[in-house]
């Protein structure tokens, strides 16, 4: 078994009311614990947050969800459901991707759908390719997860088994770009299913293989849309745990730790004054602030590297473009050089790649009547790697993004725009995000697996952490895994899937 928290857990207190922390709520309360969820925004969400504007309805955080079963899973927990709560969309394409020589490719979930589409887009040696490539994408995540994803870490020497094996035969610990390009010798194939590394902070060239999962999750599972936007799956978790009994308590920031004798945390003071009592804490805040707020700093030999940012349009436009699907990957000709840029010399890139969501495709109650919602994001430097004013340059690259659009075929997008919304670097560093990024940690291999910051914080006796920053890291469903994997530190429960059914590990879960 890992370690766990000490002492008595009866009530629990979690500082934010994101994914992480609504997640480890819902699994908290199955275990019959007693919680209360402490928030300083105005309801819950954090990251995958809602601004309502001008008639549209936006979702300010990710637009990407994949593995619905580990959703379903928390919500299940609390006595939920995610087919009663969410109507979830399955999107099919679940990506267009379009290059910069004029093709394009719709990637779906199916096997004979993507079959048809490889073979029309380039030929019949490239769908033997891509069987055996979803073929093998399919063993590393059924190898990833029950062990090295849906498991807490209390050492190194926890990889030792049977599965550290089969990942290292499958060639996990080899580079992600080169082990696609084994399988598809056409480089634009190798991009669609090599360019998700981004998510976790590193380069194709340089990412572990074994983040071909992250390629899985979208291009194998699937990627569905709760209809009303992200923010929906956010409300569903909220109103659950209410339901269960949590008690919510939003704009309410937590400024002050309260401490006994042995130096256990025994409440939180809100920044407002009000004592909140706790036996133990679960904190889903990025992790400087975690640490801040503890009074404490990571034992680590080495500074924490931080993923790539992202630079962010928010545009309601008075038409539409045919060409767009739901999420659209545009990408430009630069390929190495633009992760080297992003990653290495924190420069903005020359000839970027951008993902293109335009959510009204699939809810047009989104935006007003005869409306239409883009959400543009262009990855960009995080702010310790690339320190710029970004209140100087956040207009002229808007007019560059605007501008590269139209060249790409969205003729007339500037013009179009009625209502938009910036979010630079610079914004995320003043929400609270350390260097400006909303990825927190990169997935080099020293901030992975259990070389990652811990859940469970040195020489704290009941304190757990939660959120992308810590285990098993960046996106939707590893977050919800997060509060999970933070809730099995309080409660006890062992190593390894503490919930997640066969059913959900053996069809992939829903990220």
């Amino acid at each position: 078994m890992t370690g766990t928290v000490t002492g008595r857990t009866d009530h629990v207190v979690v500082v934010g009311a994101g994914l992480s922390g609504l997640s480890a709520a819902l699994h908290l309360l199955g275990a019959g614990r007693r919680v209360t969820v402490v928030e300083r925004d105005g309801g819950p969400g954090g990251r995958a947050g809602r601004l309502d504007a001008g008639g549209y309805r936006i979702d300010t955080g990710p637009t990407v969800l994949t593995m619905p079963a580990i959703l379903d899973e928390a919500l299940s927990a609390a006595g939920g459901s995610l087919a009663e709560q969410v109507e979830l969309v399955p999107l099919s394409p679940a990506y267009r991707a379009a290059f910069a020589d004029g093709s394009t490719l719709d990637v779906h979930s199916e096997p004979e759908l993507m079959e048809e589409q490889v073979r029309r887009f380039a030929g019949e040696r490239e769908v033997l390719g891509y069987r055996r490539l979803r073929r093998w994408m399919e063993d590393l995540y059924r190898v990833q997860m029950r062990s090295f994803i849906d498991a807490n870490f209390d050492s190194p020497l926890d990889l030792l088994g049977a599965d550290l094996a089969r990942l290292a035969a499958l060639g996990g610990f080899g580079r992600l770009g080169p082990k696609v390009a084994s399988f598809l010798h056409d480089e634009r194939l190798q991009r669609v299913f090599s360019f998700q590394s981004l998510y976790a902070g590193v380069g194709p060239g340089r990412a572990l293989a074994a983040y071909a999962v992250i390629a899985y999750m979208d291009t194998v599972a699937g990627v569905h849309f709760p209809r009303g936007g992200m923010h929906t799956v956010a409300r569903a978790m909220a109103d659950t745990a209410a339901a269960a009994g949590a008690r919510l308590r939003y704009g309410a920031g937590v400024g002050l730790l309260e401490r006994g004798p042995s130096g256990r945390v025994t409440a939180v003071r809100t920044d407002a004054g009000e004592r909140i009592g706790c036996d133990a804490l679960v904190l889903t805040l990025d992790l400087p602030a975690a640490y801040r707020l503890l009074g404490r700093a990571p034992r680590r030999v080495a500074r924490l590297r931080w993923a790539p940012s992202a630079f962010v349009l928010h545009a309601g436009t008075d038409r539409r473009w045919e060409q767009s699907a739901h999420h659209t990957l545009s990408f430009g000709r630069a390929w190495r050089s633009t992760f080297t840029e992003l990653t290495r010399t924190g420069r903005l890139m020359s000839d970027p790649s951008l993902l293109i969501t335009n959510p009204t495709v699939t809810d047009p109650s989104l935006a007003p009547p005869g409306r239409h919602l883009h959400y543009v994001l262009a990855p960009c430097p995080n702010l310790e790697q690339g320190p710029m004013d970004w209140h100087r340059i956040a207009p002229r690259y808007r007019d560059q993004v605007v501008a590269e659009l139209e060249r790409r075929g969205m003729d007339g997008f500037g013009d179009a725009i009625e209502y938009e919304r910036l979010v630079t670097p610079a914004d995320w560093q003043r929400s609270g995000l350390a260097a400006g990024t909303p990825f927190s940690a990169a997935h080099t291999l020293r901030q992975t697996g259990p070389f990652r910051p811990r859940n469970l914080v040195a020489g704290e006796e009941n304190v757990v952490l939660a959120g992308c920053g810590t285990t098993p890291g960046v996106g939707v469903p590893t977050v919800l895994l997060s509060g999970k994997l933070a809730a099995a530190r309080v409660t006890g429960v062992p190593r390894g899937r503490a919930g997640l059914s066969a059913r959900a590990a053996a069809t992939g879960g829903g990220r």
